[in-house]
């Protein structure tokens, strides 16, 4: 079974960053992905106690307005996202489900004090946007430190992992697109 991908970003984001981020995406999923704009009215989901953007509320709404059955759908954000139980959050997904959401907003160097790095926010959020994706087909987090489904509560965890599966996550995904699982 092949897989479809969609990205859609709400936003601006620079051609060749999104570009980027698709070219990333194919290698990883061996499959072609569609670039998408879209269009959402971001104030429904704005919590003004928190001065954050409901990520719970957010992935739903995309996943009924945009999802579709015989795709993957990420949106991608630049927006600082939450989800009631954690603080922030970098992007989530319904596991095994149609839809995920990413956001850029707390990736960048500039956040934590840093010099600003275009390199750096690329590969963190193209890591981000394969580890939803990697969600919304089936895979849990995994405990190798090098593998893109590890767990990441802070950059330096981005930082220190690849934008691979390891070979039991890659193994399962094709157990799953195959039909084996």
């Amino acid at each position: 079974m092949e897989i479809n991908i969609t990205l859609i970003s709400f936003g601006y984001f620079e051609e060749f960053f999104l570009k980027n981020v698709a070219e990333a995406v194919k290698l990883e999923f061996h499959t072609s992905v569609n670039i998408k704009e879209g269009h959402l009215d971001l104030s429904e989901f704005y919590d003004p106690i928190r001065r954050q953007y409901n990520g719970v509320k957010l992935l739903k709404e995309v996943d009924i307005l945009f999802g579709s059955e015989d795709t993957k759908t990420l949106g991608l954000f630049s927006v600082d996202l939450f989800i009631p139980i954690l603080t922030y959050i970098y992007g989530q997904a319904y596991l095994n489900g149609r839809t995920g959401i990413a956001s850029l907003y707390r990736l960048s160097n500039e956040r934590y004090g840093m010099n600003s790095n275009d390199k750096f926010i690329l590969d963190r959020f193209i890591k981000e946007v394969i580890h939803e994706l990697g969600h919304a087909l089936g895979l849990v987090h995994c405990h190798i430190p090098s593998c893109v489904m590890r767990s990441s509560t802070y950059v330096e965890d981005i930082d220190q992992k690849s934008a691979n599966f390891c070979l039991k996550c890659r193994n399962e995904m094709n157990s799953i697109l195959t039909g084996d699982s």
